[in-house]
């Protein structure tokens, strides 16, 4: 079936999309909050960051295996119910005065746990929903709502704040999140009751279950490894927890023109979603793998060299190269580790991801922030660059490299391989 008459895939999509644009102006809106209206610096900018992400090092492997155990569906609307209540809290407590920089460290990292759950239980959904052969397209519509929100997020933030200050921005993030929960509602497909087996095993033992599942695959492994890596240095990780300062007080930017260029940045994102079949078809999907790892720490050693007059041509040039090689990775890194993994253990494949792959961003928001306190925000760019281009190291030398296709899934001898290792 074609997934554009696919009519719960299409309810997916669209929750996936409204979500996505709201997430993409808090992106931009909590740490401007933090900085016009609370003065914060590099650090506390920083540790802001870190909270969000907290969670997926702390609950995320927990999380897969509670996601394995239940229907995905109703953890989906859950969270999304759960964000937006939590979000509105920030314009209320703004608008009463009594919003501070250490109520927003909680209130991110509420958001954040919530996330973890959202995410894990999305990308393990989709496979249930839509056939196997049509993962990568069902991946690469949702990676063009993911770089349609992030061309739009970031300038309606930006415009947002601008006139009419930053917790409305936050906001119309909650409202987002109440419209995603009813579009979820309307899907009809039924999920089959999860495995009772996997209730009765151990928390542990089914988390090291998933642990091993990933660490030993030669497909799995150089995937987490390289991204989790360039997550500590890159986009995420320590350019998240500097850039805002070094755009607005190195480069004297307002909250409008970094919207704008970062606005600029994401068009480089959504090109490469739409162009990526056409790329895989052409190269393959393990050399598109390897060569889209290359290029985001080439783009992020780009960012030291803006000045006043270059800012928003500079910033955006290089996210914009960045977002392009970021959407062509994510697209088929995603499908290739949803297409090797059994359907029971997706929970826990993609909550061990989320671990190894996200688990480093709180350590490299944190070390952005203190060394843009110590050795300025431009070298800190610089170390970020270095280590980002190092980081695709493991993926590159991997086997990944020379996959034509997506392997087909060996049910049978991986259930085979799983069930040794739960005995």
């Amino acid at each position: 079936m074609n997934l554009w008459r696919h009519g719960d895939f299409m309810k997916l999509w669209t929750a996936q999309s409204i979500s996505m644009l709201g997430s993409q102006v808090t992106i931009l809106a909590l740490p401007l909050a933090a900085v016009l209206l609370l003065d914060a610096s590099a650090f506390e900018v920083g540790l802001l960051t870190a909270f969000g992400y907290l969670p997926f090092l702390l609950v995320g492997l927990p999380a897969g295996v509670w996601v394995d155990r239940m229907r995905r569906r109703p953890v989906l609307i859950l969270t999304d119910l759960g964000r937006a209540a939590i979000l509105l809290l920030v314009p209320v407590l703004w608008w009463i005065d009594l919003l501070s920089i250490e109520i927003l460290y909680p209130i991110t990292f509420a958001v954040g746990v919530l996330t973890v759950f959202f995410d894990i239980a999305q990308q393990s959904y989709l496979p249930s929903i839509v056939d196997r052969n049509q993962l990568s397209d069902g991946n690469a519509k949702l990676e063009i709502s993911y770089s349609g929100a992030q061309l739009a997020g970031p300038a309606v933030a930006g415009g947002l704040v601008q006139i009419l200050t930053a917790p409305v921005a936050i906001l119309v993030d909650a409202v987002s999140y109440l419209c995603s929960a009813v579009s979820l509602l309307l899907i009809r497909h039924r999920e089959p009751a999860p495995e009772r087996a996997a209730a009765e095993a151990s928390l542990v033992s089914e988390i090291r279950v998933g642990l091993r599942f990933v660490l030993r695959h030669p497909l799995l492994r150089p995937i987490a490894v390289t991204t989790g890596v360039g997550n500590l240095f890159d986009l995420f990780g320590m350019v998240a927890a500097v850039l805002v300062l070094f755009a607005v007080r190195d480069l004297d930017m307002t909250p409008a023109a970094l919207g704008i260029a970062l606005a600029i940045a994401n068009v480089g994102a959504l090109v490469g979603a739409v162009v990526n079949s056409a790329l895989v078809r052409r190269i393959g999907v393990g050399p598109a793998i390897a060569l889209s790892s290359v290029v985001p720490g080439l783009a992020v050693l780009m960012l030291p060299l803006a000045t006043p007059a270059t800012a928003i041509a500079v910033i955006g040039g290089a996210l914009c190269l960045c977002g392009f090689a970021i959407a062509v990775y994510n697209i088929n890194q995603i499908s290739l580790r949803q297409a090797v993994t059994p359907e029971r253990l997706q929970g826990r494949m993609n909550a061990t991801m989320r671990f190894l792959i996200w688990g480093t961003l709180p350590i490299g928001t944190v070390l952005g922030g203190v060394l843009g306190d110590w050795i300025g925000l431009r070298p800190t760019l610089v170390i970020a660059g270095v280590g980002s281009m190092l980081a695709c190291l493991p993926l590159v030398l991997s086997p990944i490299r020379t996959l034509r296709e997506v392997p087909v899934l060996d049910e049978t001898a991986d259930l085979a391989k799983v069930s040794a290792d739960e005995h």
